[in-house]
């Protein structure tokens, strides 16, 4: 169960050594339309969704299959065609990952914090590592080797990673509210790496604000418009899902004036309002 859920985790994690696009939207495609998890596609519809993106019928069924190995997905026949479906243990993973992708949450400055200390004997240091990996992906800043915080709100994920992968053990978890005088907004910005940050919520906003204006006023419910709808909606929300787990939600009070991670979010919010319905309705048409 561990192994499939670092490969979800994975798939949100940003740089030139991430997943190849293909395999991270298969793992939309299953994420949106393949839940709650357990309900099976036909292979023969993802290769189907993924051509209409342009990938090939065999990169995507390496793909599945590679995730098939990783326990991510589970073979299972629909109207005795071969399908798969997401692993049932990972739908509490999911349910979590929904709140904080489709509804993120920004702590309050005058919130608590989640400390997380680890301590790891060097005969252990493979678990130093799935500890310190874990924290990082699920969006931690780092006080001091050994000591993150984030905000309080991550609690339950944190400790469902930790459980997973047995290393409990090694980890204690503080409630922490900052006394004295201020410095939070300088000590957020050595926590995190804030123009990176930035340098993600810009590309995004680069890549998919101007699409807002023309898909607030799309009408049309044709098959072409269905289908370049979904077309947009699964790297929209590929791209979108990484976004939350490096900004755990920290306070605006803390973070630089003009913070594009607030445009980001207003140009998820308002495409996925207007073209989730018209993606869900194309691949309806295309499971029929």
């Amino acid at each position: 169960m561990a192994i499939a859920l670092d490969e979800i985790i994975a798939g949100r994690a940003p740089g030139e050594h991430s997943q190849a696009a293909h395999h991270r939207f298969i793992i939309t495609i299953f994420g949106v339309y393949g839940r709650p998890a357990g309900r099976a596609l036909k292979v023969s519809t993802v290769v189907g969704l993924m051509s209409v993106l342009g990938y090939e019928p065999a990169s995507v069924r390496s793909s599945i299959s590679r995730l098939k190995k990783k326990g991510v997905l589970v073979p299972q026949a629909v109207d005795g065609a071969v399908g798969y479906a997401l692993a049932e243990e990972l739908e509490p993973h999911m349910i979590i990952g929904d709140e904080r992708i489709f509804s993120p949450r920004s702590q309050g400055a005058n919130e608590p914090w989640l400390m997380v200390s680890y301590s790891v004997p060097e005969a252990q240091r493979k678990n130093r590592q799935i500890i310190r990996t874990g924290l990082t992906r699920l969006g931690f800043g780092t006080v001091v080797p050994g000591l993150s915080i984030a905000p309080a709100h991550l609690r339950a994920e944190v400790m469902e990673y930790m459980t997973k992968h047995g290393v409990t053990e090694y980890v204690d978890y503080f409630a922490s509210e900052p006394i004295g005088p201020g410095g939070m907004r300088q000590r957020v910005a050595q926590w995190w790496n804030l123009e990176s940050l930035e340098s993600h919520y810009r590309e995004f906003v680069d890549l998919y604000e101007h699409e807002v204006a023309k898909w607030s006023t799309h009408t049309s419910t044709d098959l072409v418009s269905l289908r370049a709808a979904f077309q947009l909606y699964i790297p929209l929300l590929t791209h979108w899902r990484r976004l939350p787990y490096l900004d755990p939600g920290l306070p605006i009070e803390f973070l630089p004036d003009g913070w594009m991670g607030i445009r980001a979010r207003r140009a998820f919010t308002e495409l996925h309002r207007s073209i989730a319905p018209l993606a869900a309705a194309y691949v309806r048409r295309e499971m029929a």
